[in-house]
């Protein structure tokens, strides 16, 4: 394994505007040394460079990107800038409503027309003033951790094109890691921005449940997510306070004060940390381990006290799948069975597992999640964060929903540190933690429902001891 995190990134070869974060955009924009209108310019320039290469876009909206950057453009000279990211170039994933878009969900089974209203997440990112630039890609219905869909083709990790940049947030994430856009809005039900995340080196984070509303309610139900996928956590903490709040359009968010996001110093003296190498389900791939333990030992070395843990829960992997597969058989059910010939084979396999659970199947795993979120929420109580590897294993073959020369059938199967944490609703990000074989790796960070800010401040200070790169 090469521990360096020196190594030839994606956005090695962008524009310089198009590597800026927001905190260096903002800043320009009010001194005037830049314009929005620029800055979304070169993020239009890169998206539409890297799209041959990559599939990260199912379109790029020059024209109204272009509109609302004119308009940023003129509050910031007039001294009215709506939010610390008005005029920041952003994306928006195939799978949330966008006023005006054609939303297809990566499939060609989806109604073409244009959305009516935006999604509350994208309207609190319009009201905060960031510049939609495009809307990147899925697998259909968001139903894999890879990204491939009979819609729009295969998307490839910016890293080695040969291999996947996972999903099903993946189109987000390599538009992030080549610098198209500064801002992504992902979504996440059992790995969908933390993976792409790991997988491209880039850094995502699965809010607490309830603290970004949706609408329309996803089919996969309380285990799907929404969150931020940038370059930075500050990136991430900027972009989640314009989409989070409540919104009475999301019955499923719990009443009461959304908890703050600013950021606190953060020590490791003290902290307690329990660190979770091991997955429900699969092996851990050897360079990944050494390389999140190497990010253990620098938190130890910091102060902290790391204990190993395992989770709480039996049989994640068939809980798991209650919930998810069962909300792929709901989705397929409003499908003609004409239609279905058009649609992800997988997709449809997996819909047919869904299938197969009784209504008793589905009210038991009710109740047995209930039981797991109640642990893991006493665990959080006992630790103040827990530490894993993002992803089982490193990028694999594009197009693939699991790696060659496996045993592998399910992405399930491989993503065994990621949807456990769906299931209980906590806070956990991913980010950048070293290179095995060229290709990135992630590390995993969990913090207590409800500290997401929390959950920033540590991979903040987890970047300053590895060296942010």
């Amino acid at each position: 394994m090469n521990d360096s995190r020196q190594s030839i990134s994606p956005i090695s070869d962008a524009p310089d505007l198009c590597r800026m974060d927001v905190a260096a955009l903002t800043a320009a924009f009010r001194s005037g040394a830049l314009s929005p209108v620029e800055a979304v310019q070169a993020a239009l320039d890169r998206a539409e460079a890297v799209q041959p290469r990559f599939n990260a876009f199912t379109f790029i909206d020059h024209a109204g990107a272009l509109e609302a950057a004119r308009a940023a453009e003129a509050r910031w000279r007039a001294g009215s800038a709506l939010s610390a990211i008005d005029g920041v170039p952003a994306t928006l994933k195939d799978i949330v409503h966008v006023e005006g878009w054609t939303v297809r969900y990566g499939s060609r089974v989806t109604d073409a027309a244009p959305m009516k209203q935006d999604a509350p997440a994208v309207a609190g990112l319009r009201a905060a003033g960031a510049v939609f630039i495009g809307q990147t890609t899925t697998p259909e219905f968001g139903w894999k951790a890879v990204t491939d869909s009979p819609a729009f083709g295969i998307t490839r990790n910016p890293w080695n094109p040969d291999c996947t940049p996972g999903g099903s947030s993946g189109g987000a994430a390599v538009a992030s890691a080549t610098g198209a856009g500064v801002l992504h809005l992902g979504t996440d039900g059992g790995g969908s921005i933390r993976i792409p995340a790991a997988f491209t080196g880039t850094f995502g984070l699965k809010p607490t449940f309830g603290r970004v509303p949706a609408d329309p309610p996803s089919v996969f139900g309380t285990v799907a997510h929404i969150g931020p996928m940038t370059r930075s956590p500050a990136d991430a903490r900027a972009m989640l306070a314009a989409m989070g709040g409540r919104s009475l359009r999301d019955w499923s968010q719990p009443w009461g004060a959304v908890p703050a996001l600013d950021a606190q110093p953060f020590g490791w003296k003290g902290r307690k940390v329990g660190l979770w190498m091991s997955p429900p389900t699969g092996s851990l791939d050897p360079a990944i381990e050494r390389a999140v333990l190497d990010a253990a030992r620098r938190t130890e070395a910091a102060g902290a006290r790391v204990e190993a843990i395992q989770l709480p829960g039996e049989r994640l992997h068939d809980l798991f799948c209650a919930h998810w597969m069962t909300g792929a058989a709901s989705r397929l059910s409003s499908v003609p069975s004409s239609a279905r010939e058009a649609m992800d084979p997988g997709f449809i396999e997996a819909a047919g597992e869904g299938s197969r659970f009784s209504l008793m199947d589905y009210i038991s795993a009710q109740q047995a999640r209930a039981r797991f979120g109640a642990a893991m929420d006493q665990l959080l109580a006992d630790y103040d964060l827990l530490l894993s590897p993002a992803t089982a294993c490193l990028p694999f073959a594009a197009g693939r929903e699991v790696p060659e020369d496996s045993s592998l059938s399910r992405w399930t199967e491989w993503a065994g540190f990621s949807y456990p944490i769906n299931l209980s609703q906590q806070p956990a990000c991913t980010l950048f933690c070293g290179l095995a074989d060229g290709l990135p790796v992630g590390l995993q960070i969990v913090g207590p429902r409800g500290e997401d800010g929390f959950v920033l401040d540590a991979a903040e200070a987890v970047d300053r001891l590895l060296g942010a790169p």
